[in-house]
């Protein structure tokens, strides 16, 4: 609910892509393990257990690179802009083309 008189939010999204170097897989791995074991999930209303979940991340460097990045902090400490939510993941290999061409 918001303040009477007070407009509602205009509603923006971001796209960005980020080519990120990955010097110690290990230490991103461990970093997202530990991420990941620090959250308060509930495992009884998911899929599958902490163990499983670790796995898959010790698995995959691109999940695990995704589970640690942090989007919201792009917009830290701007005036009148309040993260709400988004989407990360990352890939490997060539970046893919661009929705629409870049000017």
């Amino acid at each position: 609910m918001t303040d009477v008189g007070a407009p509602e939010p205009l509603i923006l999204h971001v796209y960005c892509r980020l080519e990120v170097a990955v010097t110690d897989p290990q230490a991103l791995t461990d970093h997202a393990v530990a991420d990941l074991r620090a959250a308060e999930i509930d495992w009884s209303a998911e899929e599958d257990d902490l163990e499983s979940a670790v796995a898959d991340l010790r698995g995959n460097l691109a999940m695990s690179l995704a589970s640690v990045a942090d989007i919201s902090r792009m917009v830290d400490e701007l005036p009148g802009a309040e993260a709400r939510g988004g989407l990360c993941w990352a890939e490997p290999g060539p970046p893919r083309e661009a929705v629409w061409p870049v000017e």
